[in-house]
């Protein structure tokens, strides 16, 4: 009994208590290690341990949403549904994140909170994309029609993020953002070893704190189901 206590506890609340370790140990660390001086990046480097893992964990929870609509297609269990939902909302809290750190970053470096380049409009497309997902489920009033639409229009929306902010800025000449053309994903940053443990744990912690946010959100979601 004490050893399946244990893994119900690893299992329910391990991972959790992992990503808040993870994100405490980045932001403390993120702010506080050496960092190599860049000429025009200077200090603002540190901005690697937030902006760039936002933009991961919002990836990793919009494909969970993904998943889950392809499984609501098939299975047509509500639960895939509203998994799929919680999971884009709390994508575009994370998307958000991500572009107001990208801003500001973006004004100490480039000298303006937003410039033409492919990735930030990108992004600003892909978001408006999540945004009309979010419009078309409130625009069908059956229930069964409005989860399979929504769910296609998921899948829709995954693509085209992928495309234009993973795909699009790499082919297109003129992206102030690294990896871009022929540079590393991580070029910008110029990171030193020591900067590597602080971002993989930013990283982590960060989608694990991603997927807690959504594994309340639909508890939450699922209880007022019930109740109505």
């Amino acid at each position: 009994m004490e050893r399946l206590g244990i893994v119900y506890w690893l299992k329910h609340f391990g991972w959790k208590l992992a990503g808040v370790i993870l994100v405490l140990y980045s932001v403390i660390a993120g702010l506080t290690i050496d960092v190599p001086e860049l000429p025009l990046v200077a200090q603002s480097i540190r901005n690697v341990f937030f902006h760039v893992c936002m933009w991961f964990s919002m990836i990793a929870v919009f494909f969970y949403a993904v998943f889950c609509s392809l499984r609501y297609l098939a299975s047509a269990r509500e639960d895939d549904d509203v998994k799929a939902l919680e999971a884009v909302h709390t994508g575009l809290f994370f998307g958000a994140a991500g572009i107001v750190t990208g801003m500001l970053w973006a004004k100490f470096t480039w000298g303006s909170y937003w410039v033409n380049d492919p990735k930030l409009n990108g992004a600003a497309v892909s978001m408006l994309a999540y945004l009309a997902y979010l419009v078309l489920r409130q625009s069908v009033s059956s229930t069964a029609l409005r989860a399979r639409l929504a769910a296609v229009y998921n899948i829709f929306a995954f693509v085209l993020l992928v495309v234009f902010v993973v795909i699009l800025p790499r082919v297109t000449d003129g992206s102030l953002h690294p990896g871009s053309a022929d540079e590393t994903p991580f070029a910008v940053a110029k990171m030193q070893p020591n900067m590597y443990p602080v971002f993989m744990s930013a990283t982590l912690g960060w989608i694990l704190t991603g997927f807690w946010i959504v594994n309340i959100r639909v508890r939450m979601a699922l209880l007022k189901n019930k109740l109505k």
